[in-house]
C-alpha cells in the first residue's frame, strides 16, 4: 500500500520506493529507505507530515505515492 493511503498514527514499515532515480536518491537522502520504519503525523491539504528516523518531514501526496509500506 502506498505512503499516502496510510492513516494518522498508524506506523509502516518501507517495503520499497518506487520512481524516477532522481526522485528514489532524493527520497533516501530524507530517510525513506527499505526497512525503515515510518508513521503518519497528519494530513493537511494534500500532503502528509511522517516521522521518520526521529525526524519530521513534510512530504506530497506525489511523493508519499511512490514509497510502497
Amino acid at each position: 500500500m502506498p505512503l499516502a493511503m496510510m492513516k494518522t498514527g498508524e506506523p509502516g514499515t518501507i517495503k520499497k520506493v518506487g520512481g524516477r532515480e532522481d526522485t528514489r536518491r532524493f527520497l533516501e537522502s530524507l530517510g525513506f529507505v527499505t526497512g525503515a520504519i515510518v508513521t503518519v503525523v497528519s494530513h493537511t491539504g494534500g500532503n502528509m507530515i511522517v516521522n521518520i528516523k526521529n525526524s519530521r518531514v513534510a512530504i506530497g501526496k506525489e511523493m508519499a505515492g511512490k514509497i510502497l509500506i
